[in-house]
């Protein structure tokens, strides 16, 4: 190799690491703004819909799979555990039996409601859904988030999310992910 060559690979190179940086740089910035507009609509969001601890929790009423209407706010004075789930997710199977017997062996000393909103409008069927809830033994209420709108209000973009509400109907915590028994009856006892 020639010295003419050799250095025409060196300044070759040179050049690439110069625009490599040169990229990253920008690539760096314009996601450093994008995230700060994305930190800022979710403020404003979180703001609005009432998702930050001490907030109250955004009202809604739905159908139930038994066929009743449930209204958040009419349980105002129970602690409330407001689950949103979907029957093909994994975490989700894992967690129901833990709430199941949460549910049978402390919500009614505990004041507690359990509101499993299965996120209807991303889940595969009434038909489904009722099929697990049979195979789960599941008697807590089940509302239908048919329309996506509680899904969406709730930011429940990783499922299950969990939120669990004061008597006073004020959100007090937020979980991501599947919670066990314990979790859930130390989540409850910190709530007023």
């Amino acid at each position: 190799m020639t010295k003419k060559m050799f250095g025409l690979i060196i300044i070759g190179g040179m050049i690439a690491i110069v625009m490599a940086g040169f990229v990253k740089n920008n690539v760096d910035k314009e996601e450093s703004y994008s995230s700060k507009q994305r930190g800022i609509d979710m403020v404003e969001v979180a703001t609005k819909e009432g998702l930050n601890k001490g907030d109250i929790a955004p009202d809604f009423e739905l159908n139930t799979l038994d066929g009743k209407k449930i209204r958040l706010s009419e349980l105002k004075g129970k602690k409330v555990i407001i689950n949103l789930w979907a029957t093909w997710c994994p975490p989700c199977k894992a967690e129901m039996p833990h709430m199941q017997n949460y549910y049978e062996k402390y919500a009614t000393d505990a004041n507690v409601e359990i509101l499993a909103v299965n996120l209807t409008s991303l889940d595969r069927g009434v038909d489904k859904l009722n099929e697990f809830v049979k195979d789960y033994g599941l008697t807590f209420p089940i509302p239908m988030d048919e329309k996506g709108v509680v899904g969406e209000m709730y930011q429940a973009i990783t499922i299950p999310t969990s939120y669990m509400i004061d008597t006073k109907g004020r959100i007090q915590n937020k979980i991501v992910g599947p919670m066990d028994e314990k979790m859930m009856k130390e989540f409850v006892s910190n709530l007023d």
